[in-house]
């Protein structure tokens, strides 16, 4: 989906909050597709687009948007590859040295970071293979919360850790708007959303199941 079209189908469907996290891979990454995503000269214009959509979406669904980056180190070995969502970031962040480095950066920027897809050695997924999360605690550390929900897919060990936890869409196509959302009991501001995330309070997670009415909205 467009940028647009992502803000209209949250804003339809009643959403309070979006957040638009394009990814930032890396220059030498081992994966095909590995060039997608926001490089350090199209930043400008990335942050700059979804800026006019925080106006457009505000004023016509009252739906709150931040911007931010998946910050997405991906590699042939699961053990070496791991995804963070930088809620609330507003300047690029290379993840060529490494996630660590890329991680600690965005927090100094005062994001919320977010631990995506944390899969574990148990899960069976051949598309999304990053499992440094759940065998590396001190990058675990790093992470404000993880995901215990990433859609529909249950990150087990997440609760069995006890970390702070929020379910995540992933919504790259209209249907990923179902399966697990977060609601924080926080003003519907940015500030407020970021700085509840990096905090350790308790937050509130709801299904949202699949309907094809909001589909057609």
């Amino acid at each position: 989906m467009s940028l647009r079209e992502l803000v209209d189908l949250h804003g339809q469907n009643g959403f309070d909050a979006l957040c638009v996290t394009d990814h930032v891979v890396r220059s030498d990454g081992p994966l095909p597709g590995e060039a997608l995503g926001v490089p350090p000269d199209a930043y400008t214009a990335y942050l700059a687009a979804i800026e006019a959509e925080v106006e457009r979406a505000l004023a016509l669904y009252g739906l709150l948007v931040v911007p931010g980056l998946e910050l997405t180190y991906n590699d042939l070995d699961p053990m070496a590859a791991a995804h963070a969502v930088a809620i609330g970031l507003r300047r690029h962040v290379s993840v060529d040295a490494g996630i660590d480095g890329a991680i600690e950066t965005a927090r100094a920027a005062g994001a919320a970071i977010i631990a995506a897809h944390p899969y574990d050695a148990e899960d069976k997924s051949t598309l999304r293979q990053t499992q440094r999360f759940a065998h590396d605690r001190e990058l675990t550390a790093l992470a404000h919360r993880c995901e215990l929900f990433n859609r529909t897919e249950l990150f087990a060990w997440v609760a069995e850790a006890g970390l702070p936890a929020v379910a995540c869409g992933d919504v790259h196509t209209r249907d990923h708007v179902f399966g697990w959302k977060t609601l924080l009991p926080c003003a519907r501001e940015e500030e407020a959303l970021v700085a509840y995330l990096r905090s350790r309070r308790p937050t509130y997670l709801a299904r949202l199941e699949r309907d094809e009415r909001r589909l057609a909205a």
